[in-house]
């Protein structure tokens, strides 16, 4: 190449790179669009979130914490088992009738004692002194009244004397009077001496009819006053037996023959009117005293039978008293021994014993649990078909024992039930089970 060629090359004009480019037109979406896709978006969550988020009514436990029993037929046994103490069959119990300060202690706490026999000795120096005042006083009083009963005697006799003079000088006015009513009559006696002794057989008649009528009133007031005399001197023979009686009340004596328990005095001590000293129980016979769930209480009746086995041998029992009293949800029962009491039972020992409070019937049963404590056996969780949940159930229940409860409807047989406690869950009414892992 030339160098005019190159000259001319340079000499021509450049060309700039603007010339090249293009202006793009970007298209935008439409507003409309966009709005309904984020509500069809919201929408979308939203009804996922209502298809799996759990609900109120519902929660997922997990499976190995439940326990599950089915409903199935059986034979229900109708009673209720208990844990009873073996208690001394009579215990009369020992109470200080006067108080005093502990002379003597003949015997000590545990030891077998007879009926009568002298346990301690108090003594009470203020109440040996007003009783012997009391004594005098009474002895007092009753030598007045033997005195004043003497007296009435005395009147009583005296009357009967004069009773019986006028009497056999009426009956000589009598005589006379016949005597010379005949003579009178033949003029062999004067009329002035017969008219004296007609005067006088008029007068002893009157003074005998005046005598007795005082003599009655007389013997009807006495009598009146010899009966209250006597009721009063009842009194206070009875009242002077008191008195000795409460010097007597210082020595304490075993009421009955028994064992010895609780008799902790000791010497010197100072014991309070009606103060509890001690016990005994009776010899050779125990009970069995047991609580029972206040559940039973119309259920359980005197003469009722249950069972306990001791030493590998089945012992019978009735109920022999009922006590009504309820105490801490729970009320007490005494069971006799129908037969011999087992050798080895030792008093304080606990048995444990079945109760028959009803008949043994075919029914269908569903296995006792904790969840009845929770509803009342109202209602239960029954488990779906599919395993994986449960659901709450209206039921009714009846009878229990301890192991198996009667279903009286609600619950068909082949049907599971959760019976484990319902804790937390009562206010669910589906349940959703995990594994638990």
């Amino acid at each position: 190449m030339s160098l005019v060629e190159l000259r001319q090359s340079s000499r021509t004009k450049a060309v700039s790179g603007g010339a090249m480019d293009r202006v793009v037109v970007r298209k935008r979406i439409d507003k409309r669009v966009l709005i309904a896709g984020g509500a069809a978006a919201v929408l979308l969550l939203l009804l996922v979130f209502w298809l799996f988020a759990p609900r109120s009514d519902s929660v997922t436990v997990a499976q190995d914490r439940l326990t599950i029993g089915a409903a199935q037929q059986g034979v229900f046994e109708d009673f209720l088992p208990v844990r009873a103490r073996v208690t001394p069959l009579v215990t009369v119990y020992l109470d200080a009738v006067e108080g005093g300060q502990v002379q003597k202690k003949l015997v000590e706490d545990g030891a077998q004692v007879t009926q009568g026999q002298l346990l301690a000795v108090l003594s009470n120096a203020e109440l040996q002194l007003s009783t012997l005042e009391k004594q005098a006083e009474v002895e007092q009083q009753l030598n007045n009244m033997r005195s004043q009963e003497l007296a009435l005697v005395n009147t009583h006799n005296s009357n009967l004397r004069d009773l019986n003079q006028a009497e056999n000088e009426l009956a000589k006015a009598r005589r006379q009077f016949e005597l010379q009513k005949a003579l009178a009559d033949k003029g062999f006696v004067a009329m002035k001496t017969f008219n004296d002794t007609k005067d006088d057989l008029a007068y002893q008649t009157n003074r005998l009819a005046i005598l007795k009528h005082s003599i009655s009133q007389n013997e009807s007031l006495q009598r009146s006053q010899l009966q209250q005399l006597r009721l009063a001197s009842s009194s206070l023979n009875s009242s002077m037996g008191v008195a000795q009686n409460s010097l007597g009340q210082l020595s304490i004596k075993a009421p009955v023959t028994g064992q010895l328990s609780g008799f902790d005095i000791q010497l010197g001590q100072s014991l309070q009117q009606g103060e509890r000293v001690g016990q005994i129980d009776s010899a050779g016979g125990d009970k069995l005293q047991a609580d029972v769930d206040e559940f039973y209480l119309g259920r359980v009746t005197v003469g009722q039978t249950a069972t306990a086995d001791i030493d590998g041998k089945t012992y019978r029992m009735k109920v022999s008293k009922v006590y009504p009293q309820v105490r801490n949800g729970q009320f007490q029962i005494d069971l006799l021994f129908v037969g011999p009491e087992p050798q080895s039972m030792q008093r304080g020992q606990t048995v444990q014993a079945k109760l028959t409070i009803g008949d043994s019937s075919k029914a269908l049963m569903i296995p006792n649990g904790a969840f009845f404590n929770d509803t009342g056996g109202t209602w239960a969780f029954v488990v779906d078909k599919g395993g994986n949940s449960a659901t709450k159930r209206t039921i009714q229940l009846g009878r229990r024992n301890s192991d198996f409860i009667e279903v009286l409807s609600g619950i068909k047989p082949g049907e599971r039930v959760i019976t484990s406690s319902y804790s937390g869950l009562t206010d669910k009414d589906h349940l959703t089970f995990s594994s638990g892992d």
